[in-house]
């Protein structure tokens, strides 16, 4: 299989270099669009089927016995990764053509392989038994994206992201090579299938915590969570939305993994309490960031924060229940969360979608340069309300179904008078978590897209090209398939969640199909009052001289675009709280409460997340110290030159002689 998937990966980058570079975009999609309907294939094979698909086996590997294989949770994240993976490459055929001209075909080239590479390593990763295999595509993963990252490495801020992402993601890697050493040591083995005998005969919980750890790297657990906002504005938007929507939720699989696992009670009890308090941590800081954030880009990495926080505290929910033999809990948190990793993948990437329409008109990310952008895009105002709606967890699209299946277990726990304390701390938290949402996404959309031009960029902005909308399109129909059909987009997640948590897919669909059903009836209902209204009012409009004027202001004839709400003003109520987890910097000042006819003042703020200088200032500064250290040696004299090798081979032979190496 090994010397299969080489060769198909030369074919793939030789084609990628060779082609022109306003083709290399289509061979990029070729060869996506063929890994994605393979894996979509063998995706559907296994969820229908009642066995795991072997795609591979080795007898033999560095870390033993390996194989390929694609059981019904690998099948749930070959669908979320096949679908944002061609969405993802159509849309970057229109975001990359402003690049062509002053970037060299290389430049093209080795951008699309990285897409490509980024695109197979995450199926890999959902597909391996776990050892050598599962490391390789791990570490692939990450190399991948961090070139995509340095799309634009001429940029310094774009740098300093993708070493920030790079080392932290190794950081990561090193808890999973322990982890995987630990379990190699112990078995013989180090697949995710040998953790069960390692759990029987050794105390689970350090291992376990271990894979947490190196996991939460990649999905943006708090507190390891500093690299999103840093690496999405960095990256271009259509990498940005395949790591946020997709490349994350890795992260996620390899917990459910590791925890799918553990047979002992009390230590699922145990794992269950940390991911829940974790996803509380997480969700919680995510949201309150975000909506005080005032970069696009940003304020959408602080919103994937949350909704990892979101998935997490649906997993603890889960586990928390299965310990208690609650089958229903334990199965409404598991669907609940499962179905919100692919609800965000949808919704998460055609919002970077729509931030990389208008940051290619408008050259900026900041909400405070832009306004009344709807009347210049109209069909990407349409198709980011449809992702906010969701993200806010509204009905009647996806995500308000996942949220309902969560809330349903935890209301269920608290009715059953089970792990009541759990249920109620999470029941707060997500109701915090989806207010300050709402709050966060209408400051998005109401800022960029509504009132008046906040600069003259505005005006001449225009619609994007049909392949970037064609790509939003795609999402977007999903997410409107499932917060419509919820009752039959269920099913299949039910099925996963039966097999990942051990519970009873006849007691959840009979739970869930009424109330979804009903879900349906009234979505569909009150689509159709919608556009039954519309109608009505064209009609009405259709023998009559519709006139247009400014919005009445009271009586006040002087009125500005000045006087809109900015982003910082929109949220300056959450300011109090948040002020103790950012650091702000000023500049300018504010308008002083004694000045009646204040003169033009200049005032902007920036938040920057404290956690950020807790875990990035011990690195730069060891950097720092290196590269000092390393200049003294730089002498420029030739005899020192020649002394560092003499003293190399001197150490070299030492070691030789003391076996050491």
């Amino acid at each position: 299989m090994y010397p299969y998937l080489i060769l198909f990966a030369a074919i793939a980058v030789a084609a990628l270099f060779a082609a022109p570079k306003r083709h290399k975009v289509w061979v990029a999609a070729a060869i996506v669009v063929l890994l994605s309907a393979a894996a979509a294939a063998v995706a559907v094979e296994a969820l229908c089927g009642r066995q795991e698909v072997v795609l591979a086996e080795f007898a033999t590997g560095m870390f033993g016995a390996e194989r390929l294989a694609v059981d019904r949770l690998s099948a749930l994240f070959l669908l979320i990764i096949a679908v944002a993976s061609v969405a993802t490459v159509i849309y970057s055929k229109g975001y990359v053509e402003h690049y062509l001209e002053r970037s060299s075909s290389a430049h093209i080239a080795l951008h699309y392989t990285s897409l490509v590479t980024l695109v197979g390593s995450m199926m890999t990763v959902v597909m391996s038994s776990g050892g050598f295999s599962f490391l390789m595509s791990w570490e692939l993963m990450t190399i991948a994206s961090f070139l995509l990252i340095l799309f634009e490495a001429e940029r310094r801020e774009v740098r300093r992201a993708a070493l920030n992402y790079l080392v932290m993601m190794h950081i990561g890697f090193i808890f999973l090579v322990i982890g995987f050493v630990a379990v190699y040591s112990a078995t013989g083995l180090a697949s995710f299938g040998a953790l069960s005998d390692y759990f029987s005969r050794h105390a689970p919980l350090p291992v376990v915590v271990v894979f947490i750890v190196g996991f939460g790297m990649k999905a943006g657990m708090f507190p390891m969570h500093v690299w999103l906002p840093e690496a999405h504005p960095a990256a271009p938007s259509h990498v940005s939305a395949i790591m946020s929507g997709v490349m994350i939720k890795t992260g996620i699989y390899g917990i459910l993994r590791v925890a799918a696992e553990i047979e002992s009670v009390q230590t699922l009890y145990v794992v269950g309490i940390i991911i829940l308090f974790a996803g509380i941590v997480t969700g919680v800081w995510g949201v309150i960031l975000a909506a005080v954030e005032n970069d696009m880009k940003r304020l959408l990495a602080y919103s994937s924060i949350e909704n990892i926080g979101v998935i997490l505290i649906g997993m603890g929910i889960a586990y928390i229940g299965r310990a208690a033999d609650n089958d229903l809990v334990a199965m409404c948190g598991m669907c609940g969360a499962l179905l919100h990793a692919v609800n965000h993948s949808l919704f998460k990437t055609l919002l970077f979608f729509g931030a990389g329409n208008i940051y290619s008109k408008m050259h900026s990310t900041s909400l405070d340069k832009m306004g009344g952008l709807s009347r210049h895009m109209p069909v990407t105002a349409l198709l980011m309300i449809v992702a906010t709606v969701a993200i806010c967890a509204l009905p009647p699209l996806n995500g308000f179904v996942s949220e309902l299946l969560i809330y349903l277990g935890m209301f269920n726990g608290v009715g059953e008078g089970r792990e009541v304390l759990y249920s109620v701390a999470a029941i707060v938290a997500l109701s915090l978590i989806g207010g300050v949402v709402v709050l966060a996404f209408t400051k998005l959309y109401g800022i960029v897209f509504l009132g008046s031009p906040r600069s003259t960029h505005v005006a001449e902005t225009s619609e994007v090209d049909n392949c970037r909308i064609a790509a939003m399109a795609l999402p977007a129909a999903m997410i409107l398939a499932i917060g419509l059909l919820p009752q039959y987009a269920v099913r299949p997640v039910v099925e996963v969640a039966a097999d990942t948590i051990g519970g009873d897919y006849a007691i959840a669909m009979a739970h869930f199909t009424p109330v979804l059903s009903t879900l349906s009836a009234i979505g569909i209902s009150l689509l159709a009052v919608v556009a039954l209204l519309y109608i009505l009012k064209r009609r009405a409009q259709a023998g009559r001289t519709v006139s247009s004027s400014p919005t009445w202001g009271c009586g006040f004839t002087a009125l500005n675009t000045r006087m809109q709400y900015t982003g910082e003003s929109y949220s300056e109520g959450l300011e109090n709280i948040a002020t103790s987890l950012t650091q702000n910097r000023v500049d300018g000042r504010t308008i002083d409460k004694s000045e009646i006819f204040p003169s033009q003042h200049r005032y902007d703020v920036s938040h920057k997340d404290k956690i950020d200088r807790l875990f990035a200032a011990w690195w730069v500064e060891a950097m720092h110290r290196i590269n000092v250290g390393v200049m003294r040696l730089r002498t420029g004299k030739i005899n020192h030159y020649i002394m560092y090798a003499l003293a190399l081979l001197a150490a070299v032979m030492v070691l030789t002689l003391l076996n050491l190496l």
